[in-house]
């Protein structure tokens, strides 16, 4: 199986990709230092590749994207967050097994539009800046 890189996403392409995307989408936040990321990174670009043209996958690097990692609750890395419209889902922290990455995947297709019904909206006005 070839590698298809994830798309790497920032402060900058967050709403275009994630928000705003038609696909639904699993987010890996990670660390650059991070060996359990590192550790995963194989499996996700594997699962980018098998799934391209159904989930997207992407990346934020939580030490250069600040606004999105707490905007979103991320304590540790890897956390994987899975969008569909826009919505957050659910969500995987930890070196997962990839089984269950590629499993959880497989949910978030299975239930397609009907995903939506189980998140909540985003409430843009929502910052810790006061």
């Amino acid at each position: 199986m070839t590698d298809e890189a994830p798309l790497e996403v920032d402060d900058k392409t967050w709403e275009k990709v994630v928000e705003k995307g038609e696909l639904p989408v699993v987010v890996m936040f990670y660390g650059p230092t991070c060996p359990f990321c590192h550790a995963m990174e194989p499996y996700f670009r594997q699962y980018a590749a098998e799934y391209k043209g159904t989930i997207v996958f992407a990346r934020v690097n939580i030490e250069t994207s600040l606004w999105i990692a707490e905007r979103y609750g991320i304590r540790g890395t890897p956390t994987f967050k899975f969008f569909c419209s826009g919505r957050p889902v659910s969500e995987m922290v930890g070196a997962v097994y990839p089984a269950l990455l590629k499993k959880a995947v497989d949910e978030v297709l299975k239930h397609g539009r009907e995903c939506i019904r189980s998140s909540t909206e985003i409430d843009y006005e929502i910052t810790g800046y006061g």
